[in-house]
């Protein structure tokens, strides 16, 4: 299966198949010196050896530290000092192997590595199928995730579907809550059978590539529209505002992204006026394993200290993405009070499911 991704600056494919990486030469440049794999040590460990027989060119392999910890501006220094004392040049090509952390960090290497150098999505996460798809890259600072970044257009992805069967049911649960997302953001239908889903053996046997093909299509809708997030890709984060709080208060890493955004949106929900589908998706969330007591470690002071730092905020407005109904988001400022409804109405949930 083929999608394309059509931007105002790159068009580019996504191969989306088993064995997807033999499909490399569709999407490398007719001229290049080498390639550098950038890869997440943990994932390299499990696939590796796969990646090399399917790959069957030459490539210098730089080991990247697993997951959200990668994302530091110290190891971006370090990167750069091994693509320059490898004489890494303009003409190279670097392939990011691994979750949407590698992808959002190699991506972001290449968009400033000598002012920026061509590079590859090969994803091996259900939640990569969001991150690599678009274009946006960075890394994280203290004060804010993703904060340090650029818009650079990977060359294609090339996904293989069979890399998700060994990953660990917090990856699994991560990566559903943005197919999902994608749903509320486009189809009731989708989206209710999605909801249907309340075991993690019936999450794991779902036809990822099929779902997976429906997230990027939505995906590519939009980043067509709205390439550098101005207007409707901000929709794009439905649940991240509150999520990324939760997830940067504890530690980016501890808490997976796609974990700390099915969170979020239960509070989208609640402030949108959606008191059924708060409460449904909350006990969706309570069967599936999520871990939900996150909330309760953090006040909502430091939350909402954090969510004034959220780059859609203009000024003292706080913006959330909300839904009018199911495939019908829009934008809106949102007081600190409702806020704090929301999430003291999260607790109050938390503290049901425990008695």
């Amino acid at each position: 299966m083929e999608l394309t991704i059509q931007t105002a600056s790159a068009a580019y494919p996504v191969i989306l198949q088993e064995g997807a990486i033999q499909s490399i030469s569709n999407v490398l440049p007719a001229q290049y010196d080498r390639l550098v794999v950038f890869a997440d040590q943990h994932v390299w460990t499990l696939h590796g050896e796969e990646f090399k027989r399917q790959l069957d060119l030459e490539f210098s392999l730089h080991l990247v530290r697993a997951g959200e910890s990668a994302k530091t501006l110290t190891h971006y220094e370090q990167s750069m000092t091994f693509l320059l004392e490898n004489a890494v040049s303009r003409k190279s090509v670097l392939i990011a192997f691994g979750g949407g952390a590698i992808g959002d960090f190699a991506g972001f290497v290449a968009a400033t590595y000598m002012r920026g150098i061509p590079f590859i999505q090969i994803p091996t996460t259900i939640l990569a199928h969001d991150s690599a798809v678009g274009g946006k890259t960075g890394i994280n600072h203290s004060l804010g995730k993703n904060m340090i970044g650029a818009f650079h257009q990977p060359l294609g992805v090339l996904y293989d579907p069979t890399f998700l069967k060994t990953l660990p049911d917090s990856e699994v649960r991560s990566g559903f809550s943005e197919v999902i997302k994608h749903a509320f953001l486009s189809d009731g239908t989708w989206s209710n059978h999605l909801q249907t889903i309340t075991s993690i053996n019936s999450l794991r046997k779902l036809d990822w590539q099929a779902e997976l093909a429906k997230g990027i299509q939505v995906k590519a809708k939009i980043v067509e529209q709205d390439e550098k997030e101005a207007s409707v890709r901000k929709y794009l984060n439905l649940g991240h505002t509150y999520g990324h709080a939760l997830e940067a208060l504890a530690g980016f890493g501890r808490l997976k992204h796609g974990e700390a955004v099915a969170i979020g949106l239960v509070v989208t929900f609640y402030l949108s006026g959606l008191e059924q589908l708060a409460t449904n998706w909350f006990k969706q969330l309570s069967k599936l394993g999520y871990p939900l007591e996150a909330v309760t470690q953090f006040s909502i002071e430091e939350i909402i200290t954090y969510i004034r730092k959220d780059k859609k905020n203009s000024g003292e407005d706080i913006q959330f993405v909300l839904l009018h109904e199911i495939g019908k988001p829009y934008v809106s400022t949102v007081h600190e009070e409702a806020i704090r409804l929301a999430h003291d109405r999260l607790v109050n949930l938390v503290k049901e499911e425990r008695t």
